[in-house]
C-alpha cells in the first residue's frame, strides 16, 4: 500500500494549496492513507475546528501536531471529540486528546493503520520520555496492525535519528517534522523503517518557516516581541511517500514531494 506524509501545514497559503494538490495527487500516485502535521495550519501558530474541517475535506485522513498544538485556545474545546486530531502521546496523560490512533483505510482493501505522535524534548518543552512512550504506544498499535506512521516532531536532528533507530522494524516509517527544512536523507533503514529527518513544509516558499521573512530579521536584530504574519507570494508542498508492505508492516519505497506554485 501507499502513503502520504505532507509537511508542517502553514496558514491559508499551505491550506489552500494543499486543496489544489491533493486530491490529484492522491489519484495520481494511487495513495491509500494521508496524514499530515497541522499545527500551525490557522495564522501559523495552532489549530482552529475550520483548519482541520479544511484539511480533512482536502483529502487528509489524520492530522498530527506538535508544541504549537495549544497555539489556539479552541483547540481545547474539539480535539477530544475529533479522534483524527493526535497531539503528542507524551503530554501529560489528563490532558484532552490522545497521542495515536487507529485508523481505517477506505478505499476497497479497507486496511487498518496505526499512528503515532511523539514530540521531542530537545530545546524543547520537558515532557515524558518520547523513546519510552513511542515503545509503550507501538506495542499497543501491533495489537491492531503492523503498519504504523509515527510523526516525531522535534528540534533536534540527532534525536530524531537515535527515534528512528530506535524504532527499526518495529514500525513503518519515522518522519521528523517541526523545523519546517525539507532534509535529502530520506532511507530504508535496514530492519524494514522508512525514515526522513524532516519532511518540510507547506506554506509559503519565500518566507522563513512559512512567517514573512521580514518580520523574522527585524526579530533577530531587535530582540523585541512582534506579531508573526504568515508570508505571501510562492507556496510550496513538501511530503513524502512510503510504500509498504501490506503483511509486514515494512517500507520497500520512499519518495520525497516539493511542489512549488504561485497560487
Amino acid at each position: 500500500m501507499r502513503l502520504v506524509f505532507i509537511g508542517d501545514i502553514v496558514g491559508n497559503p499551505g491550506r489552500k494549496l494543499l486543496n489544489q494538490v491533493l486530491p490529484e495527487l492522491r489519484k495520481e500516485k494511487g495513495i491509500d492513507f494521508c496524514v499530515a502535521n497541522g499545527e500551525n495550519s490557522s495564522g501559523g501558530n495552532g489549530i482552529t475546528y475550520g483548519s482541520a474541517t479544511e484539511i480533512f475535506e482536502a483529502g487528509i485522513d489524520v492530522i498530527t501536531t506538535g508544541n504549537h498544538v495549544w497555539g489556539k485556545k479552541e483547540a481545547l474545546t474539539f480535539i477530544d471529540n475529533e479522534r483524527r486530531i493526535l497531539r503528542p502521546a507524551n503530554y501529560p496523560p489528563d490532558l484532552p486528546g490522545k497521542g495515536s490512533g487507529v485508523y481505517k483505510t477506505a478505499n476497497t482493501k479497507g486496511l487498518y493503520i496505526g499512528v503515532l505522535n511523539v514530540m521531542g524534548r530537545v530545546f524543547m518543552e520537558p515532557l515524558d520520555c518520547p523513546f519510552r512512550i513511542a515503545v509503550k504506544e507501538v506495542e499497543y498499535l501491533k495489537s491492531f496492525t503492523n503498519i504504523i506512521i509515527v510523526d516525531m516532531h522535534a528540534e533536534a536532528t540527532s534525536e530524531k535519528c537515535a527515534l528512528g533507530w530506535y524504532l527499526d522494524g518495529r514500525v513503518s516509517c519515522v518522519i521528523g517534522t517541526h523545523t519546517h527544512i525539507q532534509t535529502s536523507d530520506e532511507k530504508i533503514l535496514p530492519e524494514g523503517t522508512g525514515y526522513i529527518t524532516d519532511a518540510g513544509m507547506t506554506g509559503p516558499y519565500s518566507g522563513i518557516l512559512g512567517i514573512d521573512r521580514h518580520v523574522i530579521i527585524d526579530k533577530f536584530l531587535k530582540h523585541m516581541p512582534i506579531r508573526f504574519e504568515v508570508a505571501k507570494g510562492q507556496v510550496q508542498l513538501n511530503g513524502i511517500i512510503f510504500d509498504v508492505d501490506e503483511n509486514t508492516g515494512k517500507t520497500t519505497a520512499i519518495e520525497r514531494l516539493s511542489i512549488v506554485s504561485d497560487i
